[in-house]
């Protein structure tokens, strides 16, 4: 044999080998919380968790601090060197029930962040941590004790590994402030004949004092312990009571005190509950009765594999499928279980609910807490549709469970209680973004009463329902402008654009079901945006009452009518009639903005350059770390310019998203529950809904994926297929252009296609090139 041949099957042996470990090595292994955790919210980095799970155990660094408006950056920071506790509630506005190994003289104030040593918190170094999709370990340094943890949906566990000695503690710091949670009401703790350590923590989070005024929130837990404690006692601040079984009120803590060997375990199943200690007890009876914590590991473990590997991609480089599988992962992971193992769920009223239970005797589908869906449209909804459906089927329902009993939907709810993040609802939206995507097993009919009504009725409308100026937005044909007070603020141009923009998909809702007069009023609606356009500048502009455009009008203003955003970014916000909007602004223009903007935007990383902070984009021309801006990359695929979306949306694939603690999503911006990590999950394979679900028939437009071959497993209780293929061909990182797509062997007239048709199954399947496609 030549020498120059064997030297080709060599480097041919070598690049299969390469592949084939790429294809055995488990999908979770690509998954990196971490990543992103500098100024990360307190829902972020919860890695002991199962997918979309109520238990969310997980390190606080700084989670006793609160944050006083309810949104701003707590609990735990990648630039933090010490950990205060594992809190095992962690969603939006949700947030308490944490623990603390700890060794020596008893301490029962968690200590400042600014020194390790204070209080009772403990120095660790990244070295001795590790966190991956549904596991995290540390080395408590201070202490030389191990925290692990991992859960299952409704129980948590923590496993401690302790040195020798007479005093190794475990700390349950239940009635203190923890991330969002707001300040404490009431809480209890209290160790059963059995046992047991049980109780509950009553809550006044910052959103939910706002939209839902005088209302609380509750988490209740069981915990058995399996170890017996030599000694115990209860806690408030510094004051302990030995042999003391229970405590009531703000700051109640207890602590149990344990004779250990060395590297002796003590591990902790905490069943968790909104609704009752009771429920407490049969989640973790029902879940985890007689499983250990390694047992519970494997579970987890196994469930997130399966979920990731609903999406199977090869190719790309390391990083890309770094960033994929953590974006998927946070997409899996935030909007967790608000609903018992039988169907009992905090109700938005007060009390506990009853989800309708089958023939089996089991909830007919779960219940959730979640942040408001304002975006969601572009990143999780569509996501969930393609991959995820019999959860989508379930968020509806559950979001019916708050109509059901308050009248009216929410756009945010924590235990049901109203949370409207931004003041908007976008909940219709979703709905009717289910219906038209094929997934219909949830009752549509209340679905559809209550989308209506979100959009067109105002008359005793809940501030927590969101759009209390839907009234203006009605009599005007668009939010009339009414300049601020300090300290206050007029949405008026975003308002109308989201508006026109949800009242098209229930539109589109109405006609499949036969609802003339709604299709034609919400159709009507629809158009409201043309009433914002200036034809003189080219921007959206809010308006005043009288008709007259707003003064001293500054594109790259942020606030000012326009939320989290300016109208540079907003004057984009026409997904549902993007060809209207090209026709307004003119092709020629439209394409030429639409580029510069991102040209420039790239000199900050498409976002607020590495200044950490959530909203450090907003004045910027486009700003990917918020909800605004999510479409604009796609919008070529409308103005004869496809090549451009498929440049700008791998760029931001590159270059907006990193692997690192700081630089993940953006630089602490804010991933909001999943949202820019399902972005990232859509665009890097190369599917992009546009209008979110609003078309009565939804369109995928299409990019050029990062990989070589993707693999989306499709639900036949919803669709016809059983997998969707996309194969590129001379993908690298140099051919990122489109050519010559075909499904299932016939060419595509366009760069888009239909969903049902990708969801029938098959293959998509195109050429890559360094050079444009003529279009």
């Amino acid at each position: 044999m030549k020498k120059e041949n064997w030297m080709l099957w060599v480097l041919l042996l070598i690049t299969v080998s390469h592949l084939g470990a790429q294809d055995r090595k488990e999908l979770s292994s690509y998954v990196d919380p971490l990543i992103g955790t500098a100024h990360c919210r307190w829902f972020h980095f919860a890695p002991g968790a199962a997918p979309f799970g109520m238990a969310k155990p997980g390190p606080s660094t700084n989670g006793h601090y609160g944050n006083p408006s309810g949104w701003e950056a707590v609990g735990y920071d990648y630039r933090h060197t010490s950990i205060e506790g594992f809190p095992n509630f962690h969603e939006f506005q949700v947030g308490g029930v944490s623990l603390m190994p700890t060794k020596g003289t008893l301490i029962t104030i968690p200590g400042e962040l600014e020194d390790p040593l204070s209080g009772y918190r403990s120095a660790f170094d990244r070295a001795d941590e590790k966190a991956t999709a549904g596991y995290y370990s540390v080395l408590l340094k201070r202490y030389g004790i191990k925290a692990e943890m991992t859960a299952t949906p409704r129980v948590a566990f923590q496993r401690f590994t302790f040195p020798a000695g007479n005093d190794s503690h475990i700390l349950f710091d239940i009635g203190n402030k923890q991330g969002e949670s707001g300040d404490v009401k009431d809480a209890r703790v209290y160790m059963t004949a059995d046992g047991r350590i049980e109780g509950y923590v009553t809550t006044l989070p910052a959103y939910v004092q706002k939209y839902q005024r005088g209302s609380e929130v509750a988490m209740y837990f069981s915990a058995v312990i399996d170890k017996q404690p030599a000694s115990y006692g209860t806690f408030r601040g510094t004051t302990q009571t030995a042999g003391e079984k229970e405590i009531s009120g703000k700051g109640a803590g207890m602590y149990l005190t344990f004779a250990t060997g060395s590297q002796e375990t003590v591990t902790v199943r905490l069943g968790l509950s909104y609704t009752s200690v009771e429920n407490a007890r049969l989640n973790l009876q029902t879940e985890a009765a007689n499983l250990s914590f390694d047992e519970a590991r494997t579970q987890s473990h196994e469930e997130w594999n399966n979920y990731l590997g609903r999406i199977a991609v090869s190719g790309g480089t390391e990083s890309d499928r770094v960033k994929f599988y953590t974006s998927l992962y946070h997409a899996v992971l935030g909007r967790g279980l608000a609903s018992d193992v039988n169907g009992a769920y905090p109700k938005n009223t007060g009390g506990v609910g009853q989800i309708p239970l089958n023939e089996k005797g089991k909830p007919l589908h779960n219940h959730y807490n979640t942040d408001a869906v304002w975006g969601a449209y572009w990143n999780l909804t569509p996501l969930w549709a393609l991959a995820y459906p019999e959860y989508y089927s379930d968020f509806v329902s559950s979001q019916l469970l708050v109509y059901n009993d308050a009248g009216w939907l929410g756009d945010g709810i924590a235990n049901s209680r109203y949370v409207s993040g931004v003041g908007t609802n976008f909940v219709g939206l979703v709905m009717a973004g289910a219906y038209n995507y094929g997934i219909r097993d949830f009752d549509v009919a209340k679905a559809y009463e209550a989308a209506r009504k979100n959009e067109l009725e105002y008359k005793n409308r809940p501030e927590g329902a969101g759009k209390d100026d839907v009234d203006r937005f009605r009599k005007y044909g668009y939010v009339d402008h009414i300049d601020p007070k300090p300290g206050e603020w007029c949405f008026s141009g975003s308002h109308t654009l989201e508006y026109s923009f949800s009242a098209y998909a229930v539109a589109q809702w109405a006609k499949k079901l036969g609802k003339t007069e709604d299709y034609n009023t919400l159709l009507k609606l629809s158009g409201s945006w043309k009433n914002i356009f200036d034809p003189a500048t080219k921007y959206m502009r809010p308006r005043y009452a009288s008709g007259k455009f707003a003064d001293n009008f500054k594109p790259t203003e942020p606030w000012r009518g326009f939320q989290e955003g300016n109208a540079g970014q907003y004057s984009f916000y026409v997904p549902h009639d993007p060809q209207g909007l090209i026709m307004k602004m003119g092709k020629a223009e439209f394409n030429k903005r639409l580029d510069s903007i991102f040209t420039a935007a790239q000199k900050t990383t498409f976002g607020g350059g590495n200044t950490i902070d959530a909203f450090s984009g907003l004045s910027a021309p486009y700003n990917h770390g918020n909800q605004p801006c999510l479409q604009m990359s796609w919008m070529f695929n409308y103005s004869g310019k496809p090549y451009l979306t498929q440049k700008w949306v791998r760029a931001i694939c590159n270059e907006f998203y990193g692997i690192e603690g700081i630089h993940g999503y953006g630089y602490g911006q804010d991933e909001d529950q999943g949202q820019l990590g399902a972005w990232y999950v859509l665009s890097a394979i190369g599917l992009f809904d546009v209008q979110g679900g609003a078309l009565a028939q939804p369109v995928m437009q299409i990019g050029s994926s990062l990989f070589d071959k993707v693999e989306i497993k499709l639900n036949k209780k919803y669709y016809k297929g059983d997998k969707l293929e996309i194969v590129t061909h001379h993908n690298s990182a140099n051919n990122i252009y489109l050519h010559q797509p075909a499904f299932n062997g016939k060419k595509l007239a366009q760069n888009a296609i239909p969903f049902e048709q990708l969801t029938r199954g098959g293959k998509l399947e195109y050429n890559l090139s360094d050079k444009p496609a003529a279009y």
